[in-house]
């Protein structure tokens, strides 16, 4: 999935610099060109595999669907709904991420949980220096993407807080 928010800081990034187009290529499959001319200040096109993600509504529903595929449909939609609410916490950089401060000890935090800003919600080990991530706000835990002991990747989402939970 394409993150709109990221496109759109590329879009103003080259707008304000004297580079005329830029190309990114993911290993998934994924291309994303931005160039700038005379005519129009920033164009964006996506490569034609990709599907832009839809962020308001499930899709029409095709007469031959059920009301079971409609409700998993619309119950899709709530979700990407109250996504688009909850704020993303990401890795400020490459390393191995650690959801407690010792092997055996427990997480620092758990789905369901209320946290305070300044709060540390893991470790992100990078060349063998261990970098507790405090959180930027409070709210409560509804997702937490990463796996304990695994690599992550800069600006990889490793929780998502609801603000208002």
């Amino acid at each position: 999935m394409i993150d709109l928010r990221f496109v759109k800081k590329l879009v103003d990034m080259i707008d304000a610099s004297s580079v005329d187009s830029i190309e990114i290529s993911s290993d998934k499959g994924m291309k994303i060109r931005i160039s700038k001319t005379s005519q129009q200040r920033a164009n964006v096109q996506l490569a034609p595999q990709m599907q832009m993600p839809q962020m308001v509504a499930a899709p029409a529903m095709a007469p031959a669907e059920t009301s079971a595929e409609s409700a998993s449909l619309k119950e899709a939609a709530k979700v990407e709904t109250a996504k688009s609410r909850w704020l993303e916490v990401k890795s400020p950089m490459v390393g191995t991420y650690y959801s407690s401060p010792e092997p055996g000890a427990k997480p620092y935090l758990t789905v369901g949980e209320r946290i305070a800003k300044g709060q540390i919600l893991c470790i992100i080990e990078a060349m063998k220096i261990m970098n507790e991530i405090e959180s930027e706000f409070d709210g409560v835990v509804t997702e937490i993407s990463a796996q304990n002991s695994h690599p992550v990747e800069y600006g990889q989402v490793l929780f998502r807080i609801d603000p208002n939970g």
